[in-house]
């Protein structure tokens, strides 16, 4: 980055009133309603029961086209669309069997935010895209909820904002008891992260938050020992906290490239904080090199992820009826 974090260098913030300054919305033709391609998944939304709240990743990484360097412009349609073709319709689209999408445009920090060595600068550059989450959940709040039951769904960057998010507006708060679980995937998240809302133990547990960071097997990150050796980590294919190894056949399907679904993609293995994963079960794996699944972390379970919610969502249903 050229410069330091300023004042001067913001870009406009966003209008959560005006629909354009939400990449998915449930009245709004978007890429959030969109299904695999080769699956017989269904997009739910026009029936759902609860709401998901959506905060995506950092799309914004390659060196910035204007004068904002640290935080991206939500009237950047170039922008926009990377976020709406990747993040939106390979990951949101997930929570889109039982609940009805929320995903707001904000103003992302830019990936040099996280690898940078100055503190200042990235506080900064966080906060201004905290800011604008705290406005959009403010604006659901207010103007759609109407007191639905509430799924949180992150990724990366997303994560980062919305476990802050959880502890202004969840933990310990009234709003804990619309609360079906937390899907904060791809940050390392401890288990003590809040006082009251603890890591998921089974998969049919409510009021819960579920975590991981996907690596290849037997790969150790240069940031393991900076407290990802110590991450919650739940197994998507089983919904548990064990170190047990569950095979491929466990993967209803994931997605690979050309938002395409794959059955039986990858397995997935508990350790020691990490997800370990072996190649995935696709044409040519043999020649991948990659040790850091990061980009994948939702794609590699997105069935098993959907068939999840469907569950906490009926459980969460069937306890506010009293059963």
């Amino acid at each position: 980055m050229s410069s330091h974090f300023s004042e001067n260098a913001i870009p406009v913030k966003p209008d959560y009133s005006k629909i354009e300054y939400w990449a998915a919305l449930p009245n709004k033709v978007d890429q959030a309603d969109q299904v695999p391609l080769k699956s017989n998944l269904t997009d739910g939304q026009s029936e759902a029961k609860v709401d998901v709240f959506f905060l995506h990743p950092t799309i914004f990484t390659g060196k910035p086209e204007n004068q904002y360097e640290w935080n991206a412009d939500v009237n950047d349609l170039k922008m926009n669309e990377s976020v709406d073709n990747s993040t939106i319709l390979n990951q949101a689209t997930a929570f889109n069997g039982s609940g009805k999408i929320y995903a707001p445009r904000y103003r992302q920090a830019h990936y040099h935010a996280f690898v940078t060595t100055d503190k200042n600068d990235k506080k900064r550059s966080l906060d201004v895209a905290y800011s604008d989450i705290k406005d959009a959940f403010d604006y659901y709040l207010k103007n759609y909820n109407q007191g639905r039951p509430i799924v949180i769904a992150s990724h990366s960057q997303g994560t980062v904002h919305a476990t802050r998010l959880m502890k202004e507006y969840f933990d310990n708060k009234p709003l804990q008891n619309q609360l079906v679980a937390a899907y904060l995937v791809g940050i390392t998240t401890q288990p003590t992260v809040f006082e009251n809302i603890m890591p998921c133990k089974t998969g049919e547990e409510i009021g819960c938050f579920v975590s991981w960071n996907t690596y290849a097997k037997y790969y150790y990150p240069t940031w393991y020992k900076a407290g990802l050796n110590t991450a919650v980590s739940t197994n998507p294919l089983t919904w548990t906290l064990d170190e047990n190894y569950a095979p491929a056949s466990l993967n209803k399907g994931g997605v690979g490239l050309k938002f395409t679904m794959y059955p039986n993609l990858v397995d997935a293995q508990n350790h020691q904080g990490m997800l370990w994963i072996n190649k995935p079960n696709i044409a040519g794996s043999f020649l991948l090199k990659t040790k850091i699944w990061h980009r994948a972390d939702i794609n590699f379970f997105y069935t098993n992820i959907r068939e999840n919610v469907a569950l906490k969502v009926d459980k969460y249903l069937l306890k506010s009826k009293g059963k």
